[in-house]
């Protein structure tokens, strides 16, 4: 007993030296800068997220940014990666936030860290889980008791994490963020003021917080006690995107806490990408004024399996890759933005940066292989149930997957319409196993033509879950059929259809496992929608880009992980595998494609595909000349320029109509361009622009970036519509989904630009 004794206080003494010996700092704000133990302290920030890379390749990822220049790195944390069932809670291998800090600490490197409960970060339902939707009528990121509820529970276990990491108790933690961009979504500082409170409450009581909005919209919620910061992306007027801060706070340090270094991709769009040199301008022209950033991201990754988020106004979907055009590319390498960027970081450095580390695997070729055994989609059910109304997915208490909607028709004796209303989000429509359509969510799809069928005949409507709106207002996004679903005959009678078998097939690699070893693997169902299984062998494992070119829509597991999702539309053609998923000899793939194939192949590359797109078809019809539709008096007009900001334009009276459109002319040498519009109703409330969608535009600028129409009303300041600068006047037609009043509209101009404009409202 005298042994055990002794061995205790041993081992008590050794673990209080160890403690005792890990170095106290002091990080505080004071005249006018950050200060760290006291002498003044610039953050050079990289952001980049654990759960978008392997966890054998964290510590890789957070070398390559001390190689950078950077002295920090800036995490959010994803509460519906840590708690996926309600109070199931899971901070272990890939989700141990703890010992990422700790890595990062390892290496000499401070720690941001933004714990929502929102993050946005184009990642599934910005952050929240989804069976938050589970509780009708929810109100999300408000004074909802039961959101606050589990806020503060998610908090309370990520203080238990994350809270002995800060500064003053010897650890890398910093600084800590109170919610994320609320400024975006709406106004409500009470709110704000309660997650101040919870976070101080869960361990972060003297750690430095802040909160991060744009410069429009920052005081908007702007708490008096916490370190306010801007964000903005590459090429933005730094010094303008300050003015006001400086106005209300002149002592207080500036920090970019975003400092967005490219942009995410939507399927079905082009690739995005941004300047190297513009990006680095700004950082330099930031350090020179000793102003502190985050560089939003500096290694992206990728969003794995149902992560991906995706976008609104209307519904656009984030595609798996995460690379955002950032100086360290989806898989860990340096990029041109990363050598360039690391020259200028190397300017402000006394000290000689570290060596770029090797990369932990090689990238490998994987030779073309066949998927050959099959099981129809219909394999993956794991339950059916009867309903009289519709029910999403979260009534029926599944997260992600594809559900599958049954009924029987009457006699329908000529072609007649069947709407769909609100299929979230890619549905396909078949009658007795025959596809007669489908209902793409991206494109407002919600109808499809029905033959003429016999009393009795199934109609079957298999819709596919992606991912939840990231961003705005329309974050209670539920999956599946959300209100009704209707037949309208030829002589314009209504049959409600109300009898339904609905069928639920999980999104995972278990249910996939259990589809494929229950059939026979014979013909396939539902126009060959199905999984799909087949092997290769490796003599060495490295990284490699599989590409999907041959499938259709769907999910990829290699060896049990899931890769995420592919598309045929693109612009993104691989899927980023990790080397240190593989094995040598032989490795599992499962495709699970929700349109199927007649190629079941795949093969593995060096290189991604991130911007190959490719479509039946394109938005030719937004500029064809016949489209343009007649145009009433102008309801108001003007001229603005990008350094007034926001500008309201109040009409002399209230309008009514379902477009609204907007004209500009400019002689300047930028051409015209708009980053922003809104619309307000006749008590100057903000309309909702959810379901906005383009009607027409007269050109788009596809040329010299992505400054498509839909960018004039994506909620999104640092993006922007152009059209070609030898087509004036720009016209751009929106139609605003239902008929609304509007009595002002609100315009934004990009950097450096002029115009005239004139507004309509009309039906």
């Amino acid at each position: 007993m005298k042994t055990i004794r002794l061995f205790f206080v041993a081992a008590w003494m050794a673990l209080c030296g160890t403690l005792s010996s890990q170095a106290t700092h002091s990080f505080t704000v004071a005249d006018g800068t950050f200060q760290l133990d006291g002498k003044p302290f610039t953050v050079r920030a990289a952001e980049l997220h654990y759960p978008r890379i392997p966890r054998p390749y964290w510590e890789h990822r957070i070398r390559m940014c001390k190689a950078l220049g950077m002295n920090t790195i800036c995490i959010y944390v994803f509460w519906n990666v840590h708690e996926q069932r309600e109070g199931q809670f899971d901070f272990t291998g890939q989700n141990d936030v703890a010992h990422f800090c700790r890595l990062a600490q390892k290496h000499g490197m401070w720690v941001i860290v933004r714990p929502g409960p929102y993050v946005c970060a184009e990642w599934e339902m910005g952050g929240l889980p989804w069976w938050l939707l589970k509780k009708p009528n929810i109100g999300l990121r408000q004074l909802d008791p039961y959101f606050m509820e589990r806020v503060r529970e998610f908090e309370k276990r990520v203080g238990q994490q994350l809270a002995p990491l800060t500064i003053e108790r010897g650890g890398p933690i910093i600084m800590v963020q109170v919610e994320n961009e609320y400024g975006s979504f709406g106004t409500n500082r009470p709110y704000v003021s309660q997650i101040r409170d919870i976070i101080r409450q869960e361990g972060f009581e003297h750690v430095t917080l802040f909160q991060c909005d744009w410069a429009t919209n920052f005081e908007n919620n702007a708490l008096p006690d916490l370190l306010w910061t801007m964000n903005f992306g590459t090429g933005s007027d730094v010094d303008e995107q300050f003015r006001r801060l400086g106005e209300l706070r002149p002592t207080t340090p500036k920090m970019c806490s975003e400092y967005w270094s490219g942009w995410f991709d939507k399927w079905g769009a082009q690739h995005e990408t941004r300047p190297a040199d513009d990006m680095v301008a700004g950082i330099d022209q930031m350090l020179r004024q000793g102003i502190s950033f985050s560089l939003y991201m500096t290694h992206g990754g990728t969003s794995f399996g149902h992560w991906a988020g995706a976008n609104s106004p209307g519904y656009a979907p984030d595609v798996t890759s995460y690379d955002y055009d950032a100086p360290i590319n989806e898989h860990g390498q340096p990029t041109h933005k990363f050598w360039l960027l690391r020259e200028t970081l190397q300017r402000h450095t006394a000290q000689k940066l570290p060596d770029v580390p090797a990369s932990p695997m090689p990238v490998i070729d994987i030779p073309e292989f066949h998927l050959t055994e099959y099981a129809p989609l219909e394999a993956g059910i794991a339950r059916t149930v009867n309903s009289s109304p519709l029910r999403t997915m979260e009534d029926l208490d599944m997260g992600w997957g594809t559900i599958i909607y049954r009924t029987t028709l009457p006699a329908i004796e000529t072609p007649s319409t069947l709407t769909v209303n609100q299929c979230h989000d890619y549905g396909r429509v078949f009658v007795d196993s025959v596809q007669v359509g489908t209902i793409d969510r991206r494109l407002g799809q919600s109808a499809v033509t029905l033959p003429p069928c016999k009393q009795g005949a199934q109609l079957t409507i298999m819709v596919e879950g992606m991912g939840r709106i990231n961003f705005g207002q329309a974050i209670a996004d539920r999956k599946g059929i959300t209100h009704q679903v209707t037949i309208t005959t030829a002589d314009d009678a209504d049959i409600p259809l109300t009898l339904w078998a609905i069928s639920l097939i999980p999104d995972d690699y278990e249910c996939a496992i259990n589809a494929l070893s229950k059939t026979d693997k014979t013909t396939a169902t539902l126009g060959a929608a199905g999984y799909y299984r087949g092997y290769f062998d490796l003599d060495s494992v490295g990284d490699t880009f599989l590409c999907t070119e041959h499938f259709g829509k769907g999910q990829v597991y290699v060896n049990g992980h899931p890769l995420g999702r592919f598309w045929s539309i693109g612009p993104q053609q691989t899927l980023y595998l990790p080397g240190c998923w593989l094995q040598k000899g032989r490795n599992e793939v499962i495709v699970l494609d929700v349109n199927g194939t007649d190629q079941p192949t795949l093969f593995g590359q060096r290189f991604p595909e991130l911007n190959r797109l490719i479509l039946a078809t394109g938005n030719e019809h937004r500029t064809d000349p016949a489209s343009r539709p007649s145009l009433p008096a102008p309801a108001s007009q003007g001229v603005i320029t990008a350094n007034s900001g926001w500008q309201q334009a109040t009409l002399p009276q209230a309008v009514t109509g379902r477009y609204l459109a907007v004209e500009l002319t400019t002689d300047d040498v930028h051409g015209s361009a708009l980053a922003e519009i809104v619309a307000y109703n006749a008590k100057s409330e903000r309309l909702p622009c959810e379901n906005w969608a383009t009607r027409y535009v007269s050109s788009e600028d596809i040329v010299g970036g992505n400054h498509t129409a839909d960018k004039a009303f994506d909620q999104q300041e640092s993006t922007h519509w152009s059209g070609a600068q030898n087509n004036l006047p720009q016209l751009l037609v929106i139609d605003m989904g239902t008929r609304q009043t509007v009595g002002a509209v609100g315009l934004l101009l990009p950097n450096a630009h002029t115009a005239s404009y004139r507004l309509f409202i009309f039906d």
